[in-house]
């Protein structure tokens, strides 16, 4: 690496600070349509949309038209916090029994089978109505630009890209839409997409009902007619986000929100609280100690996650309770400084691929903004000539007669994607997120406590070395140091190196001195922080 000449040298790159608007993303041009909305008079609702739609052409494997969104925005007009749930649900065909006939005792991870109802379209036009300054039209143009004309791939999505050039293989309409001459985009190699730059057309042109009501719906579901899908027009036609409110916890001054559950927001604020019982001043960062106190945190909360969280529409969830300080203490007190904790169960008794973004404009109104696939291209299934890649959320039910979050029709999944938003006394301080499955919870909670307790800056936060806690193993990233490992081990963790899954960073402070903007943005992915 280069020796920066800055305080800290062995950061990848610097602070990004603008005193106006300011979005950051994981693909640069992605950012740059946010920021054109922004400079073209567009607020920061405005531009999230833009943002989320680029990536849908830019970063295909991640996110798109046939995917969820979630949502945390703060409007100054309101100055309050409110949460968008833009995730689908299970068409109304989709019944347990019907899976179990067909010999699946889990749901399936991949293929026409695991699909559930695309929310993000509705999530985009909820969000423009309540809270946007601009149409459709005027939002989706750099999108639709990408799409039609081409662009260059960056290099991480190029290697993501390729990791799935077998699953896109495997049916017709996935391979011309994603794929030349039956292979993924080589890095800088320029791509269009015609049948996605059509898509996005329509819903320019006619909205939300274009896509649920008109066509577009219309063609989803004689695809998954003829394939032997379960989504239907019907279930289309019905879709609709819901507004809630958000859930949220404070620590040391700060007040952390999340979405409530079907999102496991609540295994987030359950790891920052039970962190919030030890002295984090008296370790190193990154030591033995520290990374063991986060990893049994995390077992711990995602013991919860996987017993508890489902669609409140269909189970009483005790939120309260988890939430609680007091539940934080008692977790706490299974934690052992010698020892991990060998199986981690539920603390109640009761009577489940990813882009993320934020932007923030000129009047200090924010949107943290999570939209996703969930796995590579998500089910792998491309709807005919749409251009819409649908997502496999389905495979986040339980098959498990009597779970909270067994499946049944009309029903939302657990949700992995978590936007994340921080206020300092009542105002917006950081709008970020940790893109990455479960280590969304973890990777949030680390990127906070870097900041909180480590003093580090926005950039360095977010860079730092990260752990991730994986089902009895412990991932650690190349920086940490030997005798780091050989702690953990004598501690009873199974350590493990990985790479590309320690998730992707994405953050905007407003520094609550001098009401500037400082973003930071993760090297693990292609993106930047950019303002003006």
């Amino acid at each position: 690496m280069a020796d920066r000449p800055a305080r800290n040298p062995r950061a990848t790159r610097s602070v990004v600070h603008a005193p106006n608007g300011m979005v950051a993303s994981s693909q640069p041009l992605a950012s740059a349509a946010g920021l054109r909305i922004l400079l073209q008079g567009g607020n920061a609702f405005d531009a999230a949309v833009a943002t989320a739609a680029a990536l849908t052409v830019v970063e295909p494997m991640q996110t798109g038209l046939g995917g969820d969104m979630f949502a945390l925005l703060y409007n100054q007009k309101n100055k309050k916090v409110e949460a968008l749930n833009g995730s689908g649900r299970a068409p109304q065909k989709a019944t347990r029994d019907f899976y179990r006939s067909k010999g699946f005792s889990s749901m399936p991870e991949r293929g026409i089978l695991s699909i559930t109802t695309p929310g993000t379209v509705d999530g985009w036009a909820e969000i423009l109505e309540k809270h946007g300054t601009m149409t459709f039209a005027q939002v989706l143009a750099p999108a639709i630009e990408y799409a039609e004309k081409g662009f260059p791939v960056s290099e991480i999505i190029s290697n993501q890209w390729k990791r799935e050039e077998e699953l896109l293989r495997a049916t017709l309409a996935a391979s011309e839409t994603f794929l030349l001459d039956g292979r993924a985009p080589r890095e800088g190699e320029l791509f269009v997409n015609p049948r996605l730059a059509a898509t996005l057309k329509a819903i320019s042109a006619g909205g939300r009902d274009a896509f649920y009501k008109g066509e577009i719906a219309r063609k989803i579901a004689a695809y998954m007619e003829e394939h032997g899908g379960l989504l239907t027009y019907d279930d289309l036609a019905s879709h609709s986000s819901t507004w809630v409110e958000p859930v949220s916890v404070t620590y040391k001054g700060h007040r952390v929100y999340q979405l409530p559950p079907n999102g496991q927001g609540v295994v987030m604020l359950n790891i920052l609280n039970i962190m919030e019982q030890f002295d984090l001043s008296s370790m190193l960062h990154n030591s033995a100690d520290y990374v063991h106190v986060l990893a049994e945190a995390t077992k711990l909360a995602l013991a919860d996650r996987d017993h508890f969280i489902c669609d409140p529409a269909f189970s009483t969830i005790p939120l309260d309770q988890l939430l609680s300080k007091e539940y934080a203490t008692a977790r706490s007190q299974l934690i052992s400084m010698d020892s991990v904790i060998k199986e981690a169960g539920p603390g109640l008794e009761m009577k489940s691929d990813t882009v993320y973004f934020t932007v923030v404009d000129k009047d200090r109104n924010a949107i943290s903004f999570i939209n996703s696939v969930f796995d590579g291209f998500g089910s792998g299934i491309v709807a005919g000539d749409t251009g819409i890649a649908l997502q496999n959320r389905g495979s986040g039910f339980s098959l498990e007669e009597g779970h909270l979050n067994q499946l049944e029709p009309g029903k939302r999944p657990l949700h992995t994607i978590i936007p994340a938003m921080v206020t300092k006394d009542d105002q917006p301080f950081l709008s970020y997120g940790v893109m990455g499955g479960d280590m969304q919870t973890q990777g949030q909670v680390q990127v906070l406590l870097n900041l909180l307790e480590y003093g580090m800056n926005i950039q360095e936060a977010g860079e730092a070395p990260r752990m991730r806690y994986l089902d009895h193993e412990l991932a650690l990233e190349s920086e940490f140091a030997g005798s780091v490992r050989y702690g953990l081990i004598e501690k009873g963790h199974k350590v493990v190196s990985l790479v590309d899954c320690f998730g992707g960073f994405q953050g905007i402070l407003i520094d609550p001195k001098t009401g500037m903007l400082q973003g930071g943005s993760d090297p693990r992915k292609d993106g930047c922080a950019i303002g003006y």
